[in-house]
């Protein structure tokens, strides 16, 4: 038996089973799935790295929920860390030839992603480095990574490092080099889901899943 660490790509994961099935298995158990994904193994960390979405605060309000409710089901196996969106520029206004972040009507915004990406390779190199477990489990397709992934092999050369690959990603890009991989499939989702009312006591509040996820 090996002991597991888990990374996570939030957003990586989210799009990825959303295109694939919808809505229906995103009020999910993400410690429980990890537990799933390697049944032979023990789950020590699950890192989960993702950002409040911007624009859309009825998305926000839904991620916001879930992710209370998952901090309070979850225990100490679970780690969340937020990044945040940053106004990206687009084209010239066509308006006024400035950029998109100009003051004209019916302008277009769009928001990149920060920090997310960055956190988890240090994460991933930091605890390889340190010995926190044996096997390194990255869920994510993204071969940004694949850099990250290097480096866990450069300082700690006989952990193994394994790829969950999210839905609809049935192989990992050639920039990944010495891992494993497999595809996340319907059935670990399907019996990784939370509770359908969580009780969070901090908050004192009661979690539900959100009608939309139904």
């Amino acid at each position: 038996m090996a002991t597991v660490a888990a990374y996570i790509d939030g957003f990586n994961l989210y799009y990825g089973m959303k295109s694939k099935f919808a809505r229906r298995y995103l009020w999910l158990d993400l410690v429980e799935l990890m537990r799933r994904l390697r049944p032979e193994d023990e789950v020590t960390a699950v890192r989960y790295y993702t950002a409040l979405v911007r624009s859309e605060p009825e998305a926000a309000a839904r991620q916001k929920h879930y992710l209370e409710a998952l901090q309070s089901h979850s225990g100490p196996t679970f780690h969340l860390q937020l990044g945040w969106f940053k106004p990206k520029k687009l084209a010239p206004c066509k308006l006024c030839s400035e950029d998109w972040l100009c003051q004209c009507p019916r302008k277009v915004r769009s928001y990149e992603e920060k920090e997310t990406d960055v956190a988890l390779a240090a994460a991933m190199v930091a605890d390889a480095a340190n010995g926190l477990a044996d096997l390194t489990l990255l869920v994510s397709a993204d071969s940004d990574f694949a850099p990250a992934v290097r480096a866990v092999k450069l300082v700690q050369p006989a952990q193994q490092v394994i790829l969950a690959m999210p839905p609809g990603n049935p192989k990992p890009h050639k920039r990944f080099t010495d891992v494993g991989y497999f595809s996340i499939n319907e059935t670990a989702l399907r019996r990784s889901q939370l509770p359908e009312a969580i009780y969070d006591p901090k908050l004192r509040a009661e979690r539900r899943r959100p009608e939309k996820w139904i």
